[in-house]
This record gives C-alpha cells, sequence and structure tokens, in this order.
C-alpha cells in the first residue's frame, strides 16, 4: 500500500484554484521565513498575510486573479497569481470653493490637491452658485514592483502577531522590527509565468529580500534558490518540506491509520490535535510507541489527555471497540537513520512517566483526606458523609473558601445557591428533589481532585467517575458531568431531567450572579461567556421542553432582555424570520417555550394564504389608524353597533368578536394553531370591509366607529402576535 506521504514526498502537486486569464500577468511569491512559529498561530498568521497584502495592492490600485496562503512551523508564504503589472492612471476634476471665497479657503483647496498656485486651477460657472475653482487632478500609475516595495515594511513592521520579540543586533535600535521569533529571510519574486522573474529587493532591519530560501533545518538546511512559486513548491519537496498544511494534515492521519490498522488498531482521531502536530512539523513522519497495560486501568479520558498535553500524541483503540489500547501514536519532523527506535523510545518514556503521575493522582483521589476533623461543619453544612471520597472533596473546597469571584464568593457559597435553585427548578422540570439535592451539592466537589488540577477539562467527567465508584444514584453520576453542558452551539443538551435541572440552575446563577455586579458582556467582550450561559439555558428550556417562567427565577429585567436576544440569535440560526420572533416577543414575555411554540404557529400561518390576506388587511387597518391618529381623528372608545350602517361592516363586527373569543380560548390552553385559525376567519369580513366601507365617512360619529372597527382588527390579532412587526 502506498502511503500519504508517499504519495506528497514523491512529487505530487498541489491544486491552486483560479486559472490565469492571461499568461503574460506576473505572479507574486512572497515568503516569510523565521525560527518556529507556534502552531496555534499559524493559519490566523498566513490568513492575516494575505489579508494585509492584497488589501493594500487593491488599495494602491492592483487587481489579482487569485491568492492563496500556506504554512508551515518556519515560514509563511503568499501566492499571487495574474497580478496587474502597474496601477492605471488616474484622472480626477476635484472642485473647488468659489472665486470670492477668502484666502485662507482657496489656500486649503490648493493644499489638497497639490497646486502650487491658483493659475494651475480651472474656473466653472454654476448658474445658481457663480463661478468657482476646479483643479484637474492626473496621477501616473506605478510599476506593481514599486508599489509591492512600498507597502511590504509596513505590513511586517505592524504585523498583528499575539506576541512578539525583537532579535539580533539590530534589536538595541529604537523602533527595530519585532516578530513572532528572529525573522531570518525574505523571498520575494515577481514576473509572468513564463519570463525570468525579478527580486523586489525591500530591507526590514538588515534583511533584504531576495529569491533564496532554505529548506528543512535538519535534512537540507543549505540554500535554495528559487523563481516563482511552481519550483519553489517543488524545491522545498526535494529539501523535505511540505508546504501544504492541509497536506500534512492528510499525510498525517493516513499513515496514522495504516499503521494502527496493520497492528489490528483503530486510531482515535483528534481534529484538534492533528491541527496542531501539522503546525510543529514540516516533513511529518508517522511512527507508533507504546506503554505498560497496566496503565489502561486509568480512565481512557485522562490517558488521552496526558498523551495529547504532553507528548502532543494520539491514543488508539482495540479494533471495533471503545476501550483504548496501550498503543500511541507520534509525530517526527525528521526521518531517522534508525527507523525512528530512538525517538519512539524517548516519548515512550516520557509518556509512562506522565501516565505514572496520572494513575498516582487517580489512586489518591479515591483515597481518605489527611485533615477530615477540619472538615466537619463543611460536611454539617451540606449533608455530605465524610466516608466518601468526593463528599471529602466538597467538604475540603468549602473548608477552603475557594473564590468563585471576589464580588460572588466562594464556591462554597455559589454550591448553597445553586442548590437552592436547583429545588426551585425541579418543580418544572419534574426531576427528583432529592437526586437533584445531592447532584447539586456534589457538583462542584470534583473542582479539589488532583486528576481535575492537573487537567481542568476533565471537570464533571472525573466527578461523574468518582460518584460512580462511590455508588452514587447514575441520575446524580450523570448530572456531575452534564451539569456543565451545552458549552456551545454544538455540543449535546442534557436530557436527564435531574442534569438538566443542575444545568439550569448553574447557568442562571451565574448569569444573575453577574448581571447583579454589573458584569454584562460588551460588543465582543464576555470574559465570564455569559451568553454561551443563556444559550445554554434556552436550549435546555427548549429542547426539554421545560416551562419555565424565568422572571421567577431571574427578576431582572435587563437580563430577560438579554435572553430574548440571544433567543433571536438561536431562532435565527434554526432558520426562523426574526420578524415573526419579533412579533410573538413582548417585553415582558419570560416563557420561552411558549415564545417558541408562538412563532412556529404564526410562522406557519403566514405562509398560507389567509395568513398572507389577514396580514396585508391587518396592516392597511394599523396605517389607517396610525394616519388618523397623526390628524388628530380619534377612535370610538367602544363599538356603537347602531352605526353600523353597511352589512359589510356588521359582518366584521361579529367576526372580530367571534374571533377574538375563540383565540383567546385557544391561547389559554395554549393551543396557537387553533388560535390562528380562528383569526383566518377574520380574512374574509376583513377583505369584504375593505373593499365596501369608506373609512373616513363625512359623518364623524360613523368615522370615528369605523376607525373603532380597525382598531378591534388590531386587537384580535394581538391576541397571538404583533402583526404590524412582521415584513411583508
Amino acid at each position: 500500500m502506498t502511503s500519504g506521504a508517499e504519495l506528497a514526498r514523491s512529487g505530487a502537486t498541489f491544486p491552486y484554484p483560479p486559472a490565469k486569464a492571461k499568461d503574460t500577468m506576473p505572479d507574486l511569491l512572497l515568503e516569510l521565513r523565521s525560527e518556529e512559529i507556534p502552531a496555534s498561530m499559524q493559519r490566523k498568521a498566513a490568513g492575516d498575510l494575505k489579508k494585509l497584502l492584497t488589501d493594500a495592492l487593491v488599495e494602491a490600485g492592483l487587481t489579482y486573479e487569485g491568492a492563496r496562503e500556506y504554512w508551515t512551523p518556519r515560514r509563511l508564504t503568499l501566492d499571487i497569481r495574474g497580478l496587474t503589472a502597474r496601477s492605471a492612471d488616474q484622472h480626477e476634476e476635484r472642485k473647488g470653493p468659489s472665486t470670492k471665497a477668502p484666502q485662507a479657503a482657496i489656500d486649503g483647496f490648493l493644499r489638497s490637491a497639490g497646486l502650487s498656485s491658483i493659475e494651475q486651477a480651472q474656473v466653472k460657472s454654476d448658474p445658481k452658485k457663480g463661478d468657482f475653482y476646479v483643479a484637474m487632478i492626473h496621477k501616473h500609475g506605478r510599476a506593481a514592483e514599486e508599489i509591492i516595495t512600498d507597502v511590504m515594511p509596513g505590513i511586517i513592521r505592524n504585523f498583528p502577531w499575539p506576541k512578539s520579540m525583537r532579535s539580533g543586533a539590530a534589536s538595541a535600535k529604537p523602533g527595530s522590527l519585532r516578530w513572532v521569533r528572529p525573522l531570518q529571510s525574505i523571498v520575494c519574486t515577481f514576473g509572468p509565468e513564463h519570463d525570468e522573474p525579478v527580486v523586489i529587493p525591500f530591507e526590514i532591519d538588515g534583511i533584504v529580500a531576495s529569491n533564496v530560501t532554505y529548506g528543512h533545518r535538519f535534512h537540507a538546511p543549505d540554500a535554495i534558490t528559487v523563481k516563482r512559486f511552481s519550483d519553489y513548491v517543488s524545491a522545498l519537496e526535494k529539501a523535505k518540506v511540505i508546504l501544504d498544511a492541509d497536506r500534512r494534515k492528510e499525510i498525517i492521519l493516513a499513515d496514522a491509520k495504516n499503521i494502527t490498522f496493520a497492528s489490528g488498531l483503530d486510531l482515535v482521531e483528534d481534529e484538534g490535535l492533528l491541527e496542531e502536530v501539522s503546525g510543529l512539523v514540516e516533513y511529518p513522519h508517522v511512527l507508533m510507541g507504546s506503554f505498560e497495560e497496566d496503565y489502561l486501568k486509568i480512565p481512557a479520558e485522562i490517558i488521552r489527555l496526558t498523551i495529547k498535553t504532553n507528548q502532543k500524541c494520539f491514543v488508539t483503540r482495540l479494533h471495533g471497540q471503545e476501550a483504548l489500547s496501550n498503543h500511541f501514536i507520534l509525530i517526527s519532523n525528521i526521518e531517522a537513520k534508525d527507523g525512528g527506535a530512538e525517538i519512539i523510545h524517548g516519548n515512550g518514556k516520557v509518556v509512562r512517566a506522565r501516565l505514572s503521575d496520572a494513575a498516582h493522582f487517580y489512586k489518591r483521589d479515591q483515597g481518605d483526606l489527611p485533615d477530615l476533623d477540619a472538615l466537619k461543619d463543611s460536611a454539617a453544612k451540606f449533608g455530605l458523609d465524610l466516608s466518601k471520597p468526593l463528599d471529602q472533596r466538597m467538604a475540603k473546597l468549602d473548608h477552603l473558601n475557594v473564590t468563585f469571584h471576589a464580588k460572588l464568593g466562594s464556591q462554597g457559597e455559589r454550591v448553597t445557591r445553586i442548590r437552592a435553585l436547583a429545588a426551585e427548578l425541579a418543580k418544572a422540570t419534574g426531576a427528583d428533589p432529592i437526586l437533584v439535592d445531592r447532584a447539586a451539592v456534589l457538583a462542584k466537589a470534583d473542582l479539589r481532585t488532583e486528576a481535575v488540577g492537573e487537567f481542568p477539562e476533565l471537570q464533571g467527567i472525573m466527578g461523574r467517575k468518582y460518584a460512580a465508584l462511590q455508588g452514587e444514584d447514575a441520575a446524580v453520576a450523570t448530572a456531575i458531568e452534564d451539569h456543565y453542558k451545552p458549552q456551545g452551539p454544538s455540543d449535546r443538551v442534557p436530557t436527564d431531567k435531574v442534569a438538566a435541572t443542575v444545568a439550569l440552575a448553574d447557568k442562571l446563577d451565574t448569569l444573575v450572579g453577574f448581571w447583579a455586579i454589573d458584569e454584562k458582556p460588551t460588543g465582543s467582550k464576555d470574559p465570564y461567556a455569559l451568553r454561551r450561559a443563556a444559550l445554554g439555558v434556552i436550549r435546555i428550556i427548549l429542547e426539554n421542553n421545560v416551562r419555565l417562567k424565568l422572571l421567577s427565577v431571574a427578576s431582572d429585567r435587563d437580563l430577560l432582555s438579554f435572553f430574548h436576544d440571544r433567543l433571536k440569535v438561536y431562532l435565527k440560526d434554526a432558520g426562523r424570520r426574526h420578524d415573526i420572533v419579533d412579533a410573538v416577543l413582548s417585553e415582558d414575555a419570560d416563557d420561552l417555550l411558549t415564545i417558541v411554540r408562538r412563532a412556529e404557529a404564526l410562522s406557519a400561518f403566514i405562509g398560507t394564504e389567509d395568513g398572507k390576506n389577514l396580514l396585508a388587511g391587518t396592516k392597511r387597518a394599523t396605517q389607517l389608524l396610525a394616519a388618523e391618529e397623526k390628524k388628530g381623528t380619534k377612535a370610538a372608545e367602544r363599538i356603537d353597533l347602531s352605526l353600523l350602517k353597511l352589512p359589510a361592516e356588521t359582518a366584521l363586527h361579529q367576526a372580530i368578536v367571534n374571533a377574538s373569543q375563540s383565540a383567546a380560548e385557544a391561547v389559554a390552553r395554549e393551543d396557537f394553531a387553533a388560535a390562528m385559525e380562528a383569526l383566518s376567519k377574520l380574512r374574509g369580513p376583513v377583505d369584504a370591509f375593505f373593499t365596501d366601507v369608506l373609512v373616513n365617512d363625512e359623518n364623524a360619529d360613523i368615522r370615528a366607529n369605523r376607525l373603532a372597527l380597525l382598531a378591534a382588527i388590531r386587537s384580535a390579532t394581538g391576541t397571538v402576535a404583533d402583526f404590524s412587526k412582521i415584513s411583508g
């Protein structure tokens, strides 16, 4: 079988999206080579380089066919195809002040237009404004080489690295270059595909751009002269550098799967780790190591995180099973002469040492703490059993007075709040209150375990495992892990009633607390992830069909408005029309499930012919009312039956009475589809009214009475939604 690595190293070409329209259009190759760039920064940095340079070129009047960025641990590369050779000449007619304007205004005009005297301007006339000056400005286009030379130093000097450093002799000078790691060389060539490209030799802190780069630092450290992108890629491949990061990922993944399959194993894929390791190597080689099977007694999550975090290695499973094997996959940046034996040995030593530490943490977490007597008060406060390891950790968390937030008290105080809130929420979720209380009390206990201290990502996961080991009810153990969920739009929502209850309590306590101390999200800043917490509350409520009055647990109106905003985002992402949501979302609406059901029913109704026509009629009624009110004409306070002179207005009145009553009854029993059905009966009478009846009758009383009918239409539809907010 031919491996992915062998295919790439045999000279496989990389696809390049846009084809040039003309062979004469030049290409630009740019490479910035430095010492190792942190893997987490590479993809964004390459994208930033592409945007900064292409924006600058377009701003200067150039155009291009396409651009693509590349990156390795030691270089950022940009390939721009079909770049125009020079910018176009520009001709501008700039209007100036009146010929009678004060001298100061004329002087300012001359400066802005680049004129030395007013004689260089022309005079034009306007029939209304009189004579005024005009400057005819002509700017000659510039060669692309000149433009690139001008813009590149500024782009490099002001590059938006999250962290940067000064280096070398030039670093002692004021204004010296800051780069993520010492910048070592720059390649910048420009020219048509079939001609000899030119080097654009701009200079940064003594580094002059050239056509010389360097390959793999160990396998091929000698200088390489390049011309354009195609030979640059092939030269790097020969020098043991695979430029395309996605190709490196393909190589790593393909070879890892091949090696594990050949050993009767399955690779445990990890996209985040794959992205990271592809940014650690320029010439990936996949190897397999192993550790003692005894370590498999440690929970799989600990093994996986230990190996991933400390050694950037992948774990494997027994083929077709969930259980982990004692083999791991590591990625080397060199093709070792011994086949990688020494690299495997060295990584294995580190992995075994880390797993030994992890096993020690896991064992200690199941033992007694040394200071149990000091924990008795905390145990009594929470009803904890100090014969159980997880209970001890919760008591320790409270005893140490570990701070949750300076203004919101300790973790122990927070657990007390969550416990009380969960007891109230259990009434809405239907969860067993005894299990809810136990889960709420133990939810944060694993924060004091050594496993979570070493790997914070395991909070909740280890709590669940330790709860199961000490014999807790399965619902309690599940809730300890799941009360953190969902942690994003794609994360799963807890479905067990106990877990959902504690998860709601945890998130609502966070939101209420930070609202109380005025630490709300502002703009793009949300340091406490309050938007995520609100989305979590919304998803738990909706996906579990929980009927909850938010104002009963979060009395802050501003917080309710925040929930409304998050709900709109959630529903928009789910494909709901924003205007439909606005139509059913009143200022004090705090039952999210009811809001969504109203929106669903309204959306379905508006899609029907009756709905469209009733919407049009309601909007017409509302607009007529608004126009008359603006003129000072008022509708009658109530409809006077004796003033209903025409059959169409009598029929409309009766239809409104019937529809209003039926819709109100349907809303009361939360049958919103039936409420819409009741309103649909208004369609015909409303159409007939506007066809047969003149609202603005000469008789003031009749006119006011007919306006009252329009107000009644608005009131009837308002039973389920504010139709005026619906577009269309």
